[in-house]
């Protein structure tokens, strides 16, 4: 069976209108138009695919047999409904959706409240999504999940289905680490996203707040745009949303072509103004009625402009669309009364008999009359507060067919990142955007065209059908890789192997890490210590006369405190000191630390300078120490450290290692994998081992290639397999103390 497509968003692509009155039985089902719905339609369409989300329509609002009749329209689209009831509507979406998440991401951090029923229902309709996307959902299918309102789903599905691919798009923006923290509940939000095995965003400002967030409040490793989240790896990319350009093209050439007698009402009054002089322009504005859309502050800009250059009164007309949105919440109410009070301003203060500065519509108006707009203004003025894109702006651009017409845009819209030709202002700047609106005033033409040209080749380029497109073959790619790395994780058959290679075997040898491998990390190296269990684990592989040796880079001291009272073999600083069974500590070769002098200065600077971190100096080198450091600094510091003593260091036999949240300069001809070599004169039928970061790499490449080496966690790596955690490694080592074929995974 093939394969499927399941998409996700809060609202299906189809508008439900049931009957006005009992003699009518039909239930109409009529597509929305809409970037999402437009952008998806080629993949829900010519593919095998479902689309779940809510029908609109509230269960408590009809009866069962109402409900069922939508259910069974609804599928005849492809579509699968989630029954929610008003109260889910009104505390999952109004409340936490749009009444926290919405103002949060978009910088409005005044407008945000939270309260506790609003996040347990947001839970719980994650929950019901997540339930009736594992219903139809299969292995082998693949799930695109879209917008804020279902942060939680990714997670709640790749539990269930851990082998499922997911996408997740956010169509907002993404906003600032110190935004985001002010969050409640940003862990477990965070967390869902990262189910996900592809997050997508508009821009590369929206991904990288992603990443630092994820890095700072969960700690989470980051390697450029992937994030290590337990075995997977989860890639972050930006991918902007486009338009269907042609749509909007085709039908701007048709309005041109349109006779007086078929041309709107509204596209002849709009050609009426432009007839009054020869200098008239028409200036757009078109947004839907919300706080992030600038829409009041842009009121105020045409004012000051047309205060600023009265030769402009009598020409310019700013064409003001208002679409109503969210009438019921009092900040909407409030903005609708301040909009109405400054357009009444605006047009007291300077209208005249024969011109009126504002023309305001507060309605949405249908597609065709959208086009008279954009066909007839030739100049667009856009600018939002913040925005996820802005594709207002592409459709405007699009329909400029001529490509004459002058688009002034918010540096804030994600768009504004694309079509750099426009004249991007600071919505926020009310004598830029008059300087913004003199200067399309009087463009030539030609500059226009040259504008235009450039943007409108990328975005028909880049459409809304490639940008589905891109983000599928992403989420392809992306799955491909995870199955790549799902061979060297050492699973159930791979350890059974293992342990018919032991037990076969006569002699034997484990190399053991110590941090991050037989013991967690800890922010305080000197309380990461050996439990009594561990204690135990070791003593039971003793008892089966295998021979153990704990290969660290802590000290020798540290090890002989631990360890030094068992039968094992101690290898301390990556191989400098080594302490067989019953004997004395030697060093393996002639070393100097003179070269400590010189570069511990150089170290300390950089603890001064980076809070958290710290020197720990051991007899043959120095390490820097940086888990308690803001993680997004710490990768600089160790980054610029590292950059520093290589170049100081370049003519001197030091090297410097990065380990696991720290930079450690020692004598470059010592290493763990010379360490070990030097145990393997005896011959082993068995040779295991285990370790955690870079320095154990030397060990792993240096050992015969018939030998078990076992990376801890999910770096690229020169070992045989991966496992997972430190308590995976203590289950892998009790294996090999037990008489049966059982093994560690269940």
């Amino acid at each position: 069976m093939k394969n499927k497509t399941i998409i996700v968003s809060n609202r299906l692509p189809l508008n439900v209108s049931l009957p006005e009155n009992e003699e009518e039985n039909e239930i109409k089902i009529l597509p929305s138009v809409g970037g999402l719905a437009t952008g998806m339609k080629s993949i829900h369409q010519n593919s095998d695919s479902l689309w779940i989300g809510w029908s609109g329509i509230a269960t408590d609002d009809i009866d069962e047999s109402t409900r069922n009749k939508i259910n069974k329209a609804i599928q005849q689209q492809k579509c699968i409904s989630v029954d929610l009831t008003q109260d889910e509507v009104e505390d999952f979406y109004f409340g936490f959706s749009n009444d926290l998440l919405w103002p949060l991401f978009h910088y409005f951090t005044e407008y945000t409240h939270y309260k506790d029923e609003h996040w347990e229902a947001y839970k719980k309709v994650n929950r019901k999504f997540a339930e009736k996307v594992l219903e139809h959902l299969e292995d082998g299918d693949q799930v695109w999940v879209h917008d804020y309102q279902l942060l939680l789903l990714p997670q709640l599905i790749k539990e269930a289905k851990p082998n499922v691919s997911i996408g997740f798009f956010l169509h907002i923006p993404f906003p600032s680490y110190e935004i985001f923290r002010v969050l409640p509940k940003r862990e477990e939000l965070l967390k869902g996203m990262l189910g996900s095995d592809l997050i997508g965003f508009h821009n590369y400002d929206y991904e990288r707040h992603f990443i630092s967030s994820v890095s700072r409040i969960l700690r989470y490793d980051v390697n450029f745009n992937t994030i290590q989240v337990g075995r997977r790896k989860v890639k972050i990319d930006s991918f902007p949303m486009g338009i269907d350009y042609q749509k909007f093209k085709e039908a701007a050439i048709d309005n041109t072509n349109k006779s007086q007698e078929e041309k709107s009402q509204l596209k002849v009054r709009l050609e009426q103004h432009l007839q009054v002089s020869n200098d008239a322009k028409l200036i757009l504005s078109i947004d839907r009625l919300d706080y992030t859309k600038g829409i009041a502050q842009r009121l105020k800009a045409f004012e000051y402009f047309l205060t600023k250059y009265p030769q402009f009164q009598e020409k310019a007309r700013l064409v003001m669309l208002a679409v109503p949105s969210r009438e019921n919440v009092p900040q909407y109410q409030r903005l609708k009364r301040e909009i109405d009070e400054l357009v009444g301003r605006i047009n007291g203060k300077f209208s005249t008999v024969s011109w009126t500065p504002v023309w305001y519509f507060y309605r949405s108006l249908p597609f065709e009359q959208l086009i008279d707009l954009y066909t007839s203004c030739e100049i667009a003025l856009l600018t939002p507060i913040r925005d996820g894109m802005n594709l207002v702006a592409k459709e405007y651009i699009a329909s400029r067919t001529d490509r004459t017409g002058t688009l002034i845009l918010s540096e804030m819209a994600g768009a504004a990142q694309e079509m750099s030709e426009a004249l991007i202002i600071n919505p926020n700047d009310s004598n830029q955007i008059a300087e913004a609106l003199k200067v399309a005033f009087e463009m030539p033409e030609e500059e226009q065209i040259m504008r235009n040209k450039f943007i409108q080749k990328r975005i028909k380029r880049y459409d809304v059908e490639k940008w589905a497109t891109e983000f599928m073959k992403s989420l392809e790619a992306t799955k491909d890789l995870q199955k790549e790395k799902k061979t060297k994780w050492l699973n159930e058959p791979e350890m059974k192997d293992v342990l018919t290679q032991y037990r076969t075997a006569q002699s034997k040898i484990f190399f053991l890490d110590y941090d991050g491998t037989l013991v967690n990390f800890h922010p305080d190296p000197h309380l990461a210590l050996p439990d009594a269990k561990l204690y135990t684990i070791l003593d039971q592989l003793i008892t089966n006369n295998n021979d153990l040796v704990i290969i660290s880079g802590r000290d020798k001291d540290f090890l002989e405190q631990q360890f030094g009272h068992l039968p094992v073999t101690l290898i301390a600083e990556h191989g400098v000191w080594t302490k067989k069974k019953g004997k004395d500590w030697i060093i393996n070769q002639s070393l100097n630390n003179n070269w400590m002098d010189s570069i511990r200065p150089i170290m300390e600077n950089f603890v001064d300078r980076t809070p958290g971190s710290f020197l720990e100096e051991k007899n043959y080198s120095l390490v820097w120490h940086y888990r308690k450091t803001d993680p997004v600094l710490g990768e600089i510091r160790a980054n610029e450290l590292s950059t520093v003593l290589t170049g100081f260091l370049s003519n001197h036999n030091i090297a410097v290692l990065k380990g696991n949240k720290a930079l450690e300069v020692k004598n470059g001809t010592v290493n763990k994998g010379a360490a070990a070599n030097r145990l393997l004169n005896k011959a082993y039928d068995f040779v295991f081992a285990i370790g955690d970061d870079r320095t154990d790499e030397f060990m792993f490449r240096l050992l015969p290639k018939e030998a078990v080496s076992v990376k801890v966690g999910n770096e690229d790596t020169s070992a045989r397999y991966f496992i997972d955690d430190t308590d995976k490694v203590r289950q892998i080592l009790l294996s090999f103390t037990e008489n049966t074929e059982e093994t560690t995974e269940k």
